[in-house]
């Protein structure tokens, strides 16, 4: 790669070569290659995506995109049998990722790069691994002397993914790998001394690095934004550095239940797209489909995803939407954000099920309790046997309290209120951590039946709920308590089945309320299936 910038181990050719007028071609077999065109805003299939920052036909024209992709055409190779190609065969960029090329190295006027991070954001299997790994060999091998370029990842498996499709390139070609040190975890480029390492989120241990160069890989399921962080500010010793960021939408909130920093950026790319901020220095890219389309259609399919037809199979997403749920076909598909990485009731069907129907004095119902001790809501729900569900009281612990503890003299009184106002023929309470409250109500005589949240009772209730809502047999008053906190509900999967959850440990976001309408309607059913109206004697069951 004798033509190649910085083919001088000094780096002395580097400036000028990339900021030059001339832009030298990617040496060895680019030789024989043909020029890629040069960058326009002429509209390919694909591309604009649904939101683009802005970039002039100038800044295009004078950065480095025809390069990348010349280097890319070139040196880059299909690691994986593909819909795009056998494996070992020329990386073959489609007309909307060589103009997402351009978009990400553009220049500006005076030579300088006009985007230090970049967030490109689209579904599923649209090459993204493979293009972002060659980017990072370009950054390696053509951005210099003594270079720093990482993958970065929520683990390190997932930043292997895009190195380890790297490495593979390197192994590929007779130049790259005749150049280069291979290692496990890095790979040397010996001429320049610079060098590639795939980094995991524990961003304690990454100080003190000084990148040229990141590849961010599915940026949304970063479980904080410490990694980001810190890489970010360590690319400030570089005249200039690029963070790019490709991925898939995810959930809203991170692990801590704030604004996770994909979804932050994503919103910060909104508003530069729609000119509400000006911020040259921040690049974005973002297909997604129209919110409201309707997501079974094909044609959204593919105004979601601008390889669809070509490197996605239009069969596999006819298979998909057949056995994946609507949330998930949705953000991993259709590139749509959700308030948690799989919501549980589709949307909508919870608001039609409202109603103008209020539970009235007298009436006879189950009341369900759910219990918190200072973190979490508490909750006491009605649920009459005909399908209304409604919450009565609820308690929650206030934004700016940190020392607020459940008012527990407060909720019982509430409890023997409810009895006396409501015909009640069963208090179905989780006895976690209210063992004695539940002991006092049944010396008065109140009708309280443990309910313990376990997944042999969770699993069949939530199951029940789901299918009253998505199938209209219930109603509610509309409370919009209850209404947040079943957006808030994520839904675990394993072996013993599917059942709502918190989106994580700590998490700001309360299900509580959900949980306490879940177990209320469950023992309202029962009861309704067995003819009883009379309260129940007090009893533990399985």
């Amino acid at each position: 790669m004798d033509e190649r910038p910085g083919s001088d181990p000094s780096g002395s050719e580097q400036a000028g070569s990339r900021r030059g007028k001339g832009k030298e071609r990617a040496g060895g077999a680019g030789d024989q290659a043909t020029r890629a065109p040069g960058p326009s805003q002429a509209r390919v299939a694909g591309f604009p995506p649904s939101y683009l920052s802005p970039c002039s036909e100038a800044e295009l024209a004078n950065g480095d995109g025809a390069l990348v992709r010349e280097f890319m055409q070139v040196k880059a190779k299909i690691t994986k049998d593909s819909i795009a190609g056998p494996s070992g065969a020329p990386l073959i960029l489609r007309p909307w990722q060589e103009k997402l090329v351009d978009h990400i190295f553009a220049r500006r006027l005076d030579g300088r790069r006009k985007h230090r991070i970049y967030l490109a954001g689209m579904p599923r299997k649209q090459g993204k691994s493979a293009m972002t790994a060659a980017i990072a060999l370009y950054g390696l091998v053509m951005e210099g002397s003594g270079g720093e370029v990482f993958s970065c990842a929520a683990d390190k498996d997932q930043a292997k993914l895009v190195f380890g499709a790297a490495k593979r390139m390197v192994e590929m070609d007779e130049e790259l790998s005749g150049r280069m040190r291979v290692f496990r975890d890095v790979l040397e480029d010996i001429p320049t001394g610079s060098v590639y390492r795939a980094l995991s989120s524990e961003a304690f241990s990454k100080e003190g690095l000084s990148p040229t160069m990141v590849v961010y890989d599915e940026l949304h399921a970063a479980p904080n934004r410490e990694l980001f962080d810190v890489m970010s500010l360590a690319m400030g010793a570089r005249p200039e550095p690029l963070m790019l960021a490709i991925t898939t939408a995810g959930a809203k909130s991170d692990g801590l239940g704030q604004d996770s920093i994909a979804y932050t950026m994503y919103q910060y790319g909104r508003r530069l797209a729609s000119g509400e901020t000006v911020d040259p220095s921040f690049g974005f890219a973002w297909w997604q489909a129209p919110d409201e389309a309707d997501f079974r259609d094909p044609e959204t399919w593919k105004l979601a995803n601008p390889g669809y037809g070509d490197i996605v199979d239009a069969e596999d997403f006819a298979s998909a939407i057949l056995r994946t749920s609507e949330a998930e076909f949705k953000t991993k598909r259709l590139n749509i954000w959700t308030s948690h990485a799989q919501t549980w009731l589709p949307a909508g069907a919870w608001d039609a099920c409202a109603s103008d129907r209020r539970i009235e004095r007298g009436e006879t119902l189950v009341l369900s309790f759910d219990g918190a001790w200072s973190n979490d809501s508490t909750a006491i729900c009605g649920a009459t046997l005909d399908g209304h569900v409604q919450i009565l009281r609820i308690w929650e612990k206030p934004l700016d309290d940190p020392h607020y503890q459940v008012p527990i003299a407060e909720v019982e009184d509430a409890m023997r209120e409810l009895c006396t106002e409501y015909n009640v023929i069963e208090i179905c309470a989780d006895p976690f951590r209210w063992q004695r409250t539940l002991q006092a109500w049944e010396s008065e005589g109140l009708p309280t039946v443990l309910y313990p949240q376990t997944p042999s009772r969770m699993v069949p209730a939530c199951a029940s709920f789901a299918e009253a809502v998505t199938q209209g047999l219930l109603t509610h008053d509309g409370n919009p308590t209850a209404a947040r906190h079943l957006d808030n509900c994520r839904v675990k999967s394993d072996r013993l089945g599917p059942r709502i959850t918190k989106e994580a440990k700590g998490s700001v976001r309360k299900i509580d309320a959900a949980v306490c309408l879940v177990m209320g309607y469950d023992r309202a059913r029962y009861h309704a299936n067995t003819g009883r109206a009379e309260p129940v004697a007090v009893e533990f069951f399985d």
